[in-house]
């Protein structure tokens, strides 16, 4: 199906790797132009660069002036933008509960999980605008209406970061701008499955293997595994394009049927 993404200009934050990595190549894919907004510009980025129309930007999105130096980089190399993607995010489980969460850790998970994609939204919404079409697409999680004491700051600016945007589609859907969510269960990523990931970090606080852990959690769905950031990506893109046009202030579960309520 073509998406008529090609000639877009696409802007994807957290995308050095995981989901926002697997967004920017499926961008790259439909011929689109995509900003590559990170902490890091990786040797994957790099080398997507190498397959298409990317510009890798270098920037802390937690800072309050990060989001506005990415947009401002979007417009000065393409002259405006089409599409931002709300994907940067972390999570740190807290296996030693609610009382140990301090004002710090509040203050760092709200910054990466909330304030990044406000901000970021903030500085690009007046050239989508201008432009009289255009897409938000922001990436929150199932913890947004499943919270869990595990993460429960990263659930709570889960559910903020959700009731934002759904906010925010009643306002600028008029002005022809459609914000949507998507809401991954547990991804196959880095987030959960690296050394310091989830899983990990929850086995050495139990005693249990990391690959447990991981397993457990992928038992929890309907399918019986994790989803794959690709196809997270699909759904994205789809949300993204013209083909979903009438489809403004939804929120879109990709977890394998982990959710069970209605």
């Amino acid at each position: 199906m073509d998406m008529h993404l090609t000639g877009k200009t696409a802007v994807v934050t957290g995308a050095s790797r995981g989901i926002g990595l697997a967004v920017a190549r499926a961008f790259v894919a439909e011929g689109a132009r995509v900003v590559a907004g990170a902490r890091e510009v990786t040797p994957e980025v790099k080398a997507l660069a190498d397959e298409g129309e990317v510009l890798a930007v270098e920037v802390d999105l937690t800072a309050p002036d990060g989001p506005a130096e990415l947009i401002a980089a979007t417009v000065l190399a393409f002259g405006g933008l089409d599409i931002l993607v709300n994907n940067v995010g972390a999570v740190r489980p807290r296996v030693d509960g609610f009382l140990a969460v301090t004002d710090d850790d509040w203050s760092a998970t709200l910054a990466v999980n909330f304030l990044a994609a406000v901000r970021t939204t903030r500085a690009a919404l007046p050239h989508l605008m201008e432009r009289g079409t255009g897409a938000v697409v922001t990436v929150s999680s199932v913890n947004a209406f499943l919270p869990d004491p595990l993460v429960i700051d990263y659930s709570a600016a889960k559910a903020a970061l959700s009731n934002f945007c759904k906010s925010l589609s009643k306002q600028v859907g008029p002005h022809g701008v459609r914000v949507n969510t998507v809401s991954p269960g547990p991804v196959s990523t880095g987030l959960w499955l690296a050394d310091e990931g989830v899983a990990a970090t929850v086995a050495r606080a139990t005693g249990a293997t990391a690959r447990d852990i991981a397993q457990r959690a992928a038992g929890d769905a309907v399918t019986g595994r994790f989803t794959r950031p690709e196809e997270v990506a699909d759904l994205v893109l789809y949300l993204a394009s013209d083909r979903a046009a009438n489809i403004t202030g939804s929120d879109v579960v990709i977890d394998g049927g982990l959710v069970s309520t209605l």
